[in-house]
């Protein structure tokens, strides 16, 4: 991997996916690009000089030689602000993704990150009333703040919800429908969680890919993805302005990580966490992120997650 030159004329470096090649390599003649993307990761607009002294063609000078990697395919570290075009040109926001913590179910840990218990034993020692070395459950037996009881699948629900965050618009005028998202893809890492919805009810993954990468599709109106009706400044809502759609979902520990000590092992490392009992607990734990992002516009939000395990 290395940077291109930019300094002169301006190159396109293209490369196929690895799903791309993959389907190239049959040699059967089902190979057709039907789509392509664009990003600008490595620019700073903020380069942009209107007060340069050589006149305009140089306001932008900067910008356009911007030394900018080659062309690579790995998924999971390329092109995480794709470029999007609409037609309307009269747009003043675009939507974002915002976590939703406003109730005490969806909030994160204090530390800043979600927690998944991956075991029973982890939750709570399965319901035990003499060993409480579980992390899931605060002294007083009520589900700890953040966590998500990977396998009996109850707790924190992580909500994500959708609009443009601004006061200039009230949030009683309706979403414009090219900006309002139905449908969303969820990446999760295949090796450590499953998506589910808020009942336990798991979904099926459209692929996974060379990078255990699994891409779920969830659409409005299934358990997934439900539309804000609400139109007021209530402190139940995080977008100020017009109000698009909302995402909820829970995390079921993978079986590796449910009955191994594993991938914690060759992935994570080990942290000392409030137990049920008033003590510490040592754990494992593996990082990661969940990546959501709407198919309409693009916009997408990183959520992190930590799965522990004692």
């Amino acid at each position: 991997m290395g940077f291109l030159d930019n300094s002169g004329d301006i190159i396109l470096d293209a490369v196929l996916t690895d799903h791309g090649r993959k389907v190239l390599a049959k040699g059967d003649g089902s190979f057709q690009i039907t789509k392509f993307a664009l990003a600008d990761e490595e620019i700073d607009y903020s380069l942009y000089n209107k007060t340069h002294p050589s006149g305009s063609a140089y306001y932008d000078l900067e910008i356009l030689q911007t030394p900018i990697l080659e062309a690579f395919t790995d998924n999971a570290a390329s092109m995480k602000t794709q470029l999007q075009t609409y037609t309307n040109l009269e747009l003043l926001f675009l939507p974002v993704l915002r976590l939703n913590q406003t109730s005490r179910q969806n909030q994160m840990a204090a530390d800043g990150t979600f927690y998944c218990a991956v075991n029973t034993e982890t939750e709570d020692n399965d319901g035990s009333s003499t060993t409480k070395s579980g992390v899931g459950r605060g002294s007083d037996g009520v589900e700890r703040q953040g966590f998500i009881f990977g396998q009996t699948l109850i707790g924190t629900i992580i909500k994500i919800d959708e609009g443009l965050d601004t006061t200039e618009i009230s949030p009683k005028r309706k979403l414009d429908d090219s900006l309002r998202e139905n449908s969303y893809i969820v990446q999760i890492d295949n090796r450590l969680g499953l998506l589910v919805d808020t009942s336990g009810k798991s979904a099926t993954p459209d692929y996974i890919d060379d990078d255990n990468i699994a891409y779920y599709t969830i659409d409005l109106g299934d358990a997934y993805v439900k539309l804000i009706t609400d139109d007021t400044n209530s402190p139940s809502q995080v977008i100020q302005g017009p109000r698009g759609t909302s995402v909820e979902f829970r995390i079921q520990s993978s079986m590796d990580l449910n009955t191994s000590n594993y991938l914690f092992n060759q992935l994570g490392a080990t942290v000392s966490l409030d137990n049920r009992g008033g003590t510490k607990t040592t754990c494992y734990y593996i990082d990661t992120n969940i990546r959501v992002s709407g198919i309409k516009t693009g916009v997408s939000i990183n959520v992190p997650l930590r799965y522990v395990r004692i």
